[in-house]
């Protein structure tokens, strides 16, 4: 059975975006004392790879009977990343509003409460969306088991070595990387989301390739920036949401909704700043 290369690499990036996810979920949990809510996470996750092969399978059935396997691969994308905005989201502004009650639990080595289902339904969108590309790249590059399961041990590996990096970190550097990558991958699915639907909408004829939401802001593809193969480009598409040829709204609204989030965390870390020195004196 013969190595697909640009399989291993598919499985890999989007492998280690799933593994990332629950490494930092883990450590949060870890550290915030609710080592119980684990589970959550991890049925999240079950469900989320169970429901991957269903769709894949689905998926193979309709696309079969209809021919247009891409166009409803696109608008299943598009869903399901402007869905995962949503529930990060809610997550983020959660993280951001209760950082002083986060901090202040963990100094005095008191669990903090947090939300089972909510957790659950954050791995599991988070998880399923991730799981649901790697079945539709996997479909329309016809990549075998083989490659599969190298590109996802490669990313078992490199993220296991990430966790043990961050078990030697403190809360608040774990608090901030971990709400940093929930904010640039918000953004990312947000811009992506669009760039699906506006996909979408053309390879179904409803939208030329001349209309304005069409238009790239830059195309670096064929360069080492490339989002999906690039020795540069694959590293920032995981860790930030890097996309090398994104359409003038998809980048506009990608960075701006992501500012727009920094902001808010921003001047709400000096409000309570403030609010501090006030009580001091």
């Amino acid at each position: 059975m013969n190595i697909a290369i640009p399989g291993v690499i598919m499985v890999f990036r989007e492998g280690l975006e799933i593994f990332l996810i629950l490494t930092l979920l883990f450590a949060f949990l870890e550290k915030t004392k609710n080592r119980h809510l684990r589970k959550s996470v991890l049925w999240g996750a079950i469900v989320s790879i169970v429901l991957s092969f269903i769709f894949g399978f689905l998926l193979t059935v309709l696309a079969d009977a209809l021919g247009k396997t891409s166009e409803i691969g696109k608008i299943w994308e598009s869903v399901f990343s402007l869905v995962a905005v949503g529930m990060i989201v809610t997550f983020i502004f959660w993280m951001i509003t209760h950082s002083k009650e986060i901090k202040a639990q963990i100094e005095k080595k008191a669990a903090l409460h947090l939300s089972s289902w909510g957790l659950f339904f954050v791995s599991f969108v988070l998880i399923l969306r991730e799981g649901v590309e790697i079945v539709l790249f996997a479909l329309a590059g016809k990549y075998n088991f083989l490659s599969i399961g190298i590109g996802a041990g490669f990313a078992l590996l490199v993220s296991l070595l990430v966790s043990y990096s961050l078990v030697r970190i403190n809360f608040t550097s774990l608090f901030r990387i971990t709400l940093i990558y929930l904010i640039l991958q918000a953004g990312y699915l947000l811009g992506y989301g669009i760039h699906e639907s506006i996909s979408a909408l053309t390879s179904l004829g409803y939208l030329g390739t001349e209309n304005i939401l069409f238009q790239k802001a830059f195309n670096l593809s064929g360069t080492l920036f490339n989002h999906k193969e690039g020795i540069v480009g694959l590293p920032l598409n995981v860790l930030v949401g890097w996309y090398s040829k994104p359409e003038w709204i998809q980048w506009i609204v990608q960075y701006v909704f992501t500012l727009w989030i920094f902001l808010f965390w921003f001047f709400h870390s000096q409000r309570v700043s403030a609010s501090k020195m006030q009580q001091k004196i």
